[in-house]
């Protein structure tokens, strides 16, 4: 298995909603079944079949966060030595040719968000962006063709 490297603030948004789920959703869930089973007649009880299927999943994303929170390696950006290049932790700015900017910041394949800009370090892009320094040229193999970036700015949290 590779490596499970993630960020302090990584690992508490997934200790956060593991509290969550496994301290108020799920009982409340398991009352309402408790409830529902003790009506009677299990087949068309529309809060009991939901409820069953309802902890199913809740049991399996405990299961699956559990998984992660065992095998993480915290790697905390704060203490990264070398600033000057990009590595785990850094948020980058890119310029590509036409000089469209974006910032992404490199973390765990488990705390990504495109959305937010978060992009996990085994990412196409962002492996080819470990190790620049600002000024590099990086050319990114994407599935509708290679692109180019420009490193324009590498910060780390202080």
């Amino acid at each position: 298995m590779a490596d499970r490297y993630i960020t302090p603030e990584g690992l508490a948004r997934i200790r956060s909603e593991y509290d969550e789920l496994f301290g108020v959703e799920r009982p409340k869930i398991v009352e309402v079944v408790s409830w529902a089973a003790s009506l009677g007649d299990r087949s068309e009880n529309a809060d009991y079949l939901y409820g069953k299927k309802r902890l199913r999943e809740i049991d399996r994303r405990l299961s699956h966060l559990s998984r992660i929170m065992k095998a993480a390696k915290v790697v905390d950006p704060a203490n990264q030595l070398s600033r000057d290049q990009v590595r785990f932790g850094a948020t980058v700015e890119l310029a590509d040719y036409d000089d469209n900017r974006r910032i992404l910041t490199i973390v765990g394949d488990d705390e990504t968000d495109a959305t937010a800009g978060r992009i996990g370090w085994s990412a196409p892009l962002a492996r080819a962006l470990i190790g620049a320094k600002v000024g590099d040229e990086r050319i990114v193999r994407l599935p509708v063709g290679e692109k180019s970036y420009e490193v324009v700015e590498i910060t780390y949290p202080d």
